[in-house]
């Protein structure tokens, strides 16, 4: 069984790289090739083929349920119901929203945002709404978040905002009996009741529903330098131990009883498995909930049956399940390391000879998943927490065998008993407190955590069988091998230019601008994309895990070329997250805590050969937009200009100030291809050969103007958009520049393209 799951996993890997599904002429090809293997038994083929084959179907038939593009942009009245927890902030509230009645045909899941409601919005209720849409669009950066591979998984087929100009109407709301969302939203508004002056909120509500949208970006980091983000999610672990719970409970208590007509093992199995369903329900059915579930299920379906089960393959069951039922499951990071955080445990404890207490047993456990998932977490984040073992091995028992049972046990109680439950909250609130000071202090310690630029696929594959060999039992030969292994995770090549070259590359931050440049020993950001809310801005998702996939330790220069937000709105976060050594800018005030330089024109400075000169501004112009600062960079390959949102008049006074030497082959369009930018004069004088458009999919503001398009085309140059070829990159190839769209070269089957 063990085999046959992993040939059925890998078919569906291989069809989560292609580029683009193929035809249905293909289709009928593996369908042949399945019925062949199953007549000539060969069963572990068998299942890859029927993987392969699973996976395109559900992925066309994911895929026509998107929006059409004709629909795009325009009013459209629905009628609906909001399916899940919406998700809200100072600007917005966001909610999954399925379609009930519209003249159009419109995909069965919309994602919906409704800017500064005046009314309460929650889960089960059924409104009216005139919407705009969009077909699922994401920006796309090398080591940022895929959110169309996101929204794929999801099953949402377009995304758009409820129009202002048409006022919402409530129509109705669902019963909390044939919808558990409808729960869900009870026991948060009760929560949020209860706890209002509570800090720990955030968590018991992440801890009994699953809801994490109240923890605080700060939690957040903290918890990802500990190593402890898995104890504030309801994960696997949290669905085993509450089901554990349940079963000796039931066991006991229907023993006492003596009706003994139906075994107190089947009544306790059956007790248990209808506790791991609601409590997965709770959580939405997530990946690791779903897999501890689906393992629950054959281990008590076992004792029902008074069968025996071997740890793998009831495992190999539970993978196979999951996949069948959600293929698009390989495509999230909590499905690995669910799984194989299952699998070493197993690995370890199982079948060994020697037993220990329930102390050690903890800190095998414990040292074997931190250590096992490290090469998983150093693939995917491109950080490692050195002190996890030790924050998990406090956190564990508070979270998972006081926090956990107390929070759900009071969530039962507040609806009839809300004095209780508060004392209870109470102890839970003093608890995760007292946790939270210490995690604190954790992760301030130096070297708590390590940042390394991401390592090959084929590094990962060969740390993997290291990881089993270090966990092996006392007395395996040459585990020091183990050590070995893992070198290719540590010496990662790094991609970098050689003296006298360059690599740039123009993130995809939507309706914004961010580029990053590294020479051979330097690195330098220029702006940092917009601001959204106090939790999210482009610096934290885009930027940040750029530099640390590249391998960047610190950024020797930040330029933030105005006050604009959406060339702004990251910088603090940025700062935060890596060390910058020093900051220019012409707005130093807005960012007085970091002593920054004002940028001025005639600044320049050379790394590793490669010449930085500031351009512009000299004199402050009337328009905040012509005060940005233009740096212009030169090397053996030529020269790039930068820009960021200069207009008519800054783009008249270069020209007249520095004539030719404004030349250089690649531009980044000024002001995102606006039209009161971008002159004849301007682009004569420069004379790009690409010019790099930093604009959002379907923006407001219409950029980049058609008339500006028309402009480039007459000085024939080459013109690229982040909104339609995500993140840009310019590297040295053979002595040549290279322009790169990473939608060209990277992007997969559910991206548009």
């Amino acid at each position: 069984m063990i085999v046959s799951a992993l040939s059925f996993l890998s078919g569906l890997l291989v069809v989560q790289q292609f580029s683009a599904l193929p035809g249905s002429q293909w289709l009928i090809v593996v369908t042949v090739s399945a019925g062949i293997m199953a007549w000539l038994r060969y069963w572990r083929w068998l299942f890859f083929v029927t993987g392969v084959l699973w996976a395109i179907v559900f992925a066309m038939v994911r895929l026509s349920d998107r929006l059409p593009e004709s629909l795009e942009g325009i009013n459209i009245p629905v009628k609906g119901l909001i399916v899940d927890l919406p998700e809200q902030d100072e600007r917005q509230t966001r909610f999954d929203f399925i379609d009930t009645e519209s003249a159009q045909k419109l995909p069965s899941k919309l994602r919906l945002s409704w800017y500064y409601p005046d009314q309460a919005i929650k889960a089960g209720q059924y409104w009216s709404f005139t919407i705009k849409l969009k077909r699922p669009h994401g920006s796309l950066n090398p080591g940022g978040f895929d959110y169309e591979r996101w929204l794929f998984t999801q099953g949402i087929g377009a995304v758009g905002y409820v129009r202002p100009d048409s006022k919402p109407v409530l129509l109705g709301r669902d019963s909390a009996w044939i919808n558990i969302s409808v729960w869900r939203q009870r026991i948060t508004d009760r929560l949020s009741f209860l706890l209002s002056e509570s800090p720990s909120l955030g968590l018991i509500k992440a801890l009994t529903i699953g809801d994490g949208s109240g923890i605080t970006q700060q939690q957040w980091d903290v918890f990802r330098k500990t190593g402890t983000t898995h104890l504030v999610v309801i994960s696997g672990s949290h669905v085993g131990l509450i089901a554990g719970l349940a079963y000796f409970l039931v066991l006991k208590v229907w023993a006492w009883t003596g009706l003994l007509r139906w075994s107190p093992q089947r009544v306790a199995a059956v007790a248990a498995m209808l506790v791991a369903v609601f409590y997965a329900g709770l959580a939405g059915f997530s990946v690791p909930a779903q897999r501890a579930v689906i393992m629950l299920g054959v281990v008590m379906l076992a004792i029902i049956l008074q069968r025996n089960t071997r740890p793998f393959n009831t495992l190999a069951i539970a993978l196979f399940a999951v996949l069948a039922f959600d293929p698009l499951a390989v495509l999230a990071v909590g499905f690995w390391l669910s799984f194989l955080a299952v699998s070493l445990i197993i690995y370890v404890v199982a079948g060994r000879l020697s037993k220990s207490g329930y102390m050690l047993e903890g800190i095998k456990i414990n040292w074997a998943t931190s250590v096992g998932l490290s090469p998983l977490l150093l693939f995917f984040f491109q950080q490692v927490s050195l002190i996890s073992p030790l924050a998990n091995f406090i956190a564990v028992p508070v979270i998972s065998l006081l926090a956990v049972p107390l929070s759900l046990l009071a969530v039962v109680l507040m609806f009839g008993f809300p004095l209780l439950a508060s004392k209870l909250f109470m102890v839970v609130d003093t608890a995760l407190q007292g946790l939270w000071w210490l995690l604190v202090r954790l992760a301030e310690l130096p070297l708590a955590t390590i940042s390394h630029a991401q390592p090959s696929v084929w590094a990962l594959v060969f740390a993997l069988p290291g990881v089993l060999l270090l966990l092996a039992p006392r007395g395996m030969p040459a585990r020091w091998l183990s050590l070995i292994m893992f070198l290719p995770l540590v010496f990662t090549p790094a991609n970098k230019p050689k003296a006298g070259s360059f690599n740039m590359t123009l993130l995809d931050v939507g309706q914004g601008l961010s580029v990053v440049v590294q020479t051979e020993n330097h690195w330098l950001v220029y702006d940092t994309g917009a601001k959204f809310s106090a939790e999210s801005d482009m610096g934290r998702s885009v930027v940040l895990p750029f530099l640390r996939r590249q391998g960047a330790d610190k950024i020797d220069r930040l330029i933030i070329s105005h006050g604009d937000n959406d060339h702004i709105g990251g910088a603090l976060s940025l700062m935060h997250g890596m060390p910058t050594e020093q900051v220019l800018t012409s707005v130093p005030q807005q960012l007085s805590d970091y002593s920054p330089l004002m940028c001025e024109a005639g600044q320049s400075w050379t790394w590793d050969n490669v010449t930085f000169t500031l351009l512009s501004p000299q004199h402050p112009f009337v328009s905040d937009n012509d005060n940005s600062c233009v740096l212009k960079i030169e090397s053996e390959q030529g020269a790039v200009l930068l820009t960021s949102d200069i207009e008519t008049a800054a783009e008249s006074w270069l020209v007249e100030t520095y004539g030719n030497q404004l030349k250089a082959k690649v531009l980044i369009s000024p002001h995102h291809g606006s039209k009161t930018s971008s002159t004849f004069e301007f682009l004569q004088a420069v004379q790009p050969v690409y010019v790099l458009i930093p604009a959002g999919y379907r923006n407001q503001f219409g950029h980049p103007h058609q008339e500006v398009l028309d402009r480039y085309e007459q000085i024939k140059a080459q013109w690229l958009n982040t909104a339609d070829s995500g993140a840009i990159s310019l590297g040295v190839k053979e002595g040549l520049w290279q322009v790169q769209s990473l939608r060209a070269t990277e992007s997969k089957y559910w991206n548009i393209k």
